[in-house]
């Protein structure tokens, strides 16, 4: 891993991550969360506080060694009991049906397999716990959706590894889940980075 990826990405992630437009976002999802908590990609921790009473603890992944540190900091802070690991959502290092909800906020269009990922999360959810999520990806209009396959080799390598055509209601299908709230508002912002896919998903 190169100097940029390693210490560069991470700080352009979490400036960009704590703009204040996805805040509505970020409270809306993670104060939704119940139970024991598996939150994928947890960043620089912005969401620790937006918990809830009705989560009882969470346990973060995150692969970056720097964005991890600053969850650190963040954690001890949280209002509930936080738990941090350095892993990959491709490879969740806990028992199957561990977790009554996981948490995704712009987190699916990093991960390269984002498919196995979610098999993944599908495994480690307890039956009928809830995946909610908000993401960003492939906007229904063909136009937008042709630059989004356009920019995206090239976005992809300098936003450390974020793609901007993902389907994400096509991935959570195919990867085993059932969607039963879905809503698709936009940013402002460059039609092809804006579209969201916000919502709520159990396994089928």
């Amino acid at each position: 891993m190169g100097f940029y990826q390693r210490h560069i990405v991470p700080c352009l992630t979490h400036l960009a991550m704590s703009q204040k437009q996805l805040l509505p976002f970020r409270r809306h999802i993670v104060g939704a969360a119940e139970g024991r908590v598996l939150e994928i990609g947890v960043g620089s921790g912005l969401n620790f506080p937006l918990y809830g009473r009705s989560a009882a603890s969470v346990i973060g992944l995150e692969p970056s060694p720097e964005l991890l540190r600053m969850a650190r900091a963040r954690a001890q802070s949280a209002p509930l009991p936080v738990t941090l690991l350095d892993a990959s959502a491709e490879a969740i290092p806990v028992e199957t049906g561990s977790f009554d909800t996981i948490v995704t906020t712009w987190t699916l269009c990093t991960i390269p397999d984002a498919l196995g990922a979610l098999s993944e999360m599908r495994r480690v959810l307890k039956p009928g716990g809830a995946l909610l999520f908000v993401e960003h990806g492939r906007a229904p209009e063909a136009g937008v959706a042709r630059w989004q396959d356009r920019l995206d080799p090239l976005w992809s390598r300098f936003a450390g590894g974020c793609h901007l055509n993902r389907k994400m209601d096509d991935l959570l299908t195919a990867a085993g889940f059932r969607i039963e709230a879905l809503a698709n508002p936009r940013l402002p912002g460059p039609r092809t980075h804006t579209y969201l896919y916000e919502g709520r998903a159990r396994p089928a």
